[in-house]
C-alpha cells in the first residue's frame, strides 16, 4: 500500500465561482426539491438525508429515475451546474463507445523508408505512436524481438519517434500546475508507456525497499530503462516509525527528488511518478530493448511529419475499447480519459486535440438531446472548468441502457463493496455489509470540495434505477457517508428515521481508497 498523497486546497476558477453564485440555496431550503410518483416514503427519506449537517453550506444536485422508462422518482437542484470531478468519465466513456466503437484499437508501429542489405538496415527506424493508452514496456520488447527475428542487426540511421497523431499540448485546460509531478496528472502524448497493467500512462514506478535502520533504502524504477535520475535519498527508520518517504519529479526535468524515511518493517513501497516528454522516454525504452536483442541503433530524435511514410516492419495492437474501459472506469484512470478525447478528435475530424475531441463529444450529446448548458474542458474531470448537472448525468445513464454497448459500459463501472480490484475499483471499500453491496454500479468522483457518485442501483423490487448525487463547496467533514446512505436507501436499505441521518457505514479500515489519497485519482 503506497503512502497518502497530500491533498491540496485548490482555488476554484472564475467559472466555478460563477457557478457557485448561481446554484440555488443549500439543501434543506423550502421548495428546492421535486418528486414524481415514487415508492412510499422515499422522498421523505432522501429529504432527511440531504438535511445532514455535513451538507451545511454545501450544494447538492440530485436526480433519481427509473433507468428503463426515464420516469423521475426524485430530484433536487437537478439543473444546477456543479464540478463533476471523475464522474465526468462516464460522459467520455459513452462518447468513445458511441463514436469510436467497442472494437476500436490503438496501433503502435515500427516503420522505415530505408533499404535492407542483409543484416543492415540503411536508413532511419521510426517508432510511430498510435495513441495507445495501454502500451507497456513488454509490448516494446515484443516489437524489438520481432525486428531482431527478421535478421536486422544494425540500423545506420536514427531511431525516430513519432508522436504526431495527437497535438503537442501535454496538459489539459484548467489543470493545476503543481499537480504535474503526480501520476494522476500525466503529460498526454500519442506515444507513451505505462509501468504496469493499471495503465498509468506517462509514469514510472519507483520502488523503495527498506534496509537496516539508518541506512538508505533500495531504489528501483520500472521500466528499468526509463531515463530518470534520482536526487537525494530515502532512509530506513526504526520499525514502527512514521512513513514520510516521497518521490517527486522536478518540473521540466526527469529528475526525481527523494526525501523522508520508511520504517524497517514496512516492506517495499511503490510510488508512481510522471515523466517529462513521454514520447522521448518511450523511445529510450524501445532503444534499450533493441540493443538487448542485438539490434544496434544510433541516436534518438523526434520525427518530423514525413518520417512515417515508409513500410511497416512490426506493429502492436491494443485490446479493444470495450476491454480498455474496464481499468479506465474501475480505477478512474485520467490518462486513458484524455487519450479517448484526443482519439475521438483524430478519428472524427482529423485533429487529435482536446478542442476537436470535445467538439465531437458535444455533437454526440446534442444529437441525442443530452447536451444542454454544460462545460467540458477535458475527459477525466481533472479540470476545474468542467460543469455538469445531475439531470444531464441521469439522462445519459437512461440513454445508455438502450445502446448496443450498454453491457460493456455497465460491466466497467465500479461495484459497491466488491474487494476485487478490477470489479469493485473505486467502490471496493464502500457500502460493504449493506443492501447496496453488489447492487450499486457507479462512477465515483472526488477532489477538494467535491464528492460525487453517478450510476445504477438495483432496488428492492429488482428495478434498475439511474441516480446521480453531486456535492460541491464543502470545507468540513466529507459528505461521502451521506452519498453512500442515499445509495443504500435506493437499494432498499433502512430508512434514516430508524437508523439516524448521517450514520452511513464507513469503508472497511483495511480497504484501499483509490480516489482518496492512496494512489489518488481526482
Amino acid at each position: 500500500m503506497r503512502p497518502a498523497v497530500k491533498r491540496r486546497v485548490l482555488l476554484p476558477t472564475a467559472a466555478a465561482l460563477l457557478a457557485a453564485l448561481l446554484v440555488p440555496p443549500a439543501p434543506g431550503a423550502a421548495g428546492d426539491r421535486t418528486t414524481a410518483t415514487s415508492p412510499a416514503g422515499l422522498a421523505a427519506d432522501l429529504d432527511i438525508l440531504l438535511a445532514d449537517p455535513r451538507l451545511t453550506g454545501a450544494h447538492a444536485s440530485v436526480q433519481i429515475a427509473d433507468s428503463a422508462s426515464g420516469h423521475i422518482l426524485y430530484q433536487r437542484h437537478e439543473h444546477a451546474l456543479m464540478l463533476p470531478a471523475s464522474t465526468l468519465k462516464v460522459v467520455t466513456a459513452a462518447s468513445a463507445l458511441q463514436l469510436l466503437g467497442p472494437q476500436h484499437r490503438f496501433t503502435t508501429e515500427v516503420r522505415t523508408s530505408g533499404r535492407r542489405s542483409g543484416p543492415v538496415l540503411h536508413g532511419d527506424l521510426v517508432l510511430r505512436g498510435g495513441g495507445d493508452p495501454s502500451l507497456l514496456a513488454t509490448d516494446l520488447d515484443a516489437l524489438a524481438r520481432h525486428l531482431a527475428g527478421t535478421g536486422i542487426r544494425q540500423v545506420t540511421g536514427r531511431l525516430l519517434f513519432d508522436d504526431s497523431r495527437y497535438d503537442s499540448v501535454p496538459l489539459g485546460p484548467g489543470w493545476a500546475w503543481d499537480d504535474q509531478p503526480y501520476y494522476f496528472s500525466p503529460q498526454i502524448s500519442a506515444l507513451t508507456i505505462a509501468p504496469d497493467e493499471e495503465f498509468d500512462l506517462g509514469t514510472v514506478k519507483v520502488t523503495l525497499t527498506p534496509a537496516a535502520p539508518g541506512g538508505p533504502v533500495g531504489v528501483t524504477v520500472t521500466p528499468a530503462a526509463a531515463p530518470v535520475q534520482f536526487r537525494g535519498r530515502v532512509t530506513t527508520g526504526p520499525p514502527g516509525s512514521e512513513f514520510t518517504a516521497e518521490a517527486v519529479r522536478n518540473l521540466g526535468t526527469n529528475q526525481i527528488g527523494l526525501t523522508g524515511s520508511i520504517p524497517a518493517d514496512y516492506g517495499p513501497a511503490d510510488e508512481w511518478v510522471t515523466v517529462d516528454d513521454p514520447a522521448a522516454v518511450t523511445a529510450t525504452v524501445f532503444a534499450a530493448a533493441l540493443r538487448r536483442y542485438g539490434v544496434g541503433v544510433r541516436e534518438q530524435q523526434r520525427a518530423d511529419g514525413s518520417a512515417s511514410a515508409g513500410r511497416v516492419l512490426a506493429r502492436h495492437d491494443s485490446a479493444p475499447l470495450a476491454e480498455l474501459i474496464v481499468p479506465f472506469l474501475k480505477l478512474s484512470n485520467n490518462g486513458i480519459a484524455e487519450h479517448l478525447v484526443k482519439e475521438i478528435g483524430r478519428m472524427k475530424s482529423g485533429e487529435g486535440s482536446w478542442r476537436a475531441g470535445l467538439e465531437e463529444v458535444s455533437r454526440f450529446l446534442r444529437t441525442n438531446s443530452l447536451d444542454g448548458d454544460r462545460n467540458q474542458a477535458d475527459g477525466s474531470g481533472l479540470s476545474r472548468y468542467n460543469l455538469m448537472s445531475a439531470q444531464q448525468f441521469t439522462a445519459l445513464l437512461t440513454f445508455a441502457r438502450r445502446q448496443p454497448w450498454y453491457d460493456a459500459w455497465y460491466r466497467a463501472l465500479p461495484v459497491a463493496g466488491d474487494p476485487r480490484r478490477m470489479v469493485g475499483g473505486t467502490l471496493a471499500g464502500r457500502m460493504r455489509g449493506t443492501l447496496a453491496e453488489g447492487k450499486v454500479h457507479a462512477k465515483t468522483g472526488s477532489m477538494t470540495g467535491v464528492d460525487a457518485l453517478t450510476g445504477y442501483v438495483e432496488d428492492a423490487s429488482g428495478r434498475l434505477l439511474a441516480f446521480t448525487v453531486l456535492v460541491n463547496h464543502f470545507a468540513g467533514p466529507s459528505p461521502r457517508p451521506v452519498i453512500d446512505r442515499i445509495a443504500i436507501r435506493l437499494a432498499g436499505g433502512d430508512e434514516p428515521a430508524r437508523t439516524g441521518a448521517g450514520t452511513a457505514p464507513t469503508s472497511s479500515s483495511g480497504a484501499r481508497q483509490w480516489e482518496d489519497c492512496l494512489r489518488h485519482r481526482c
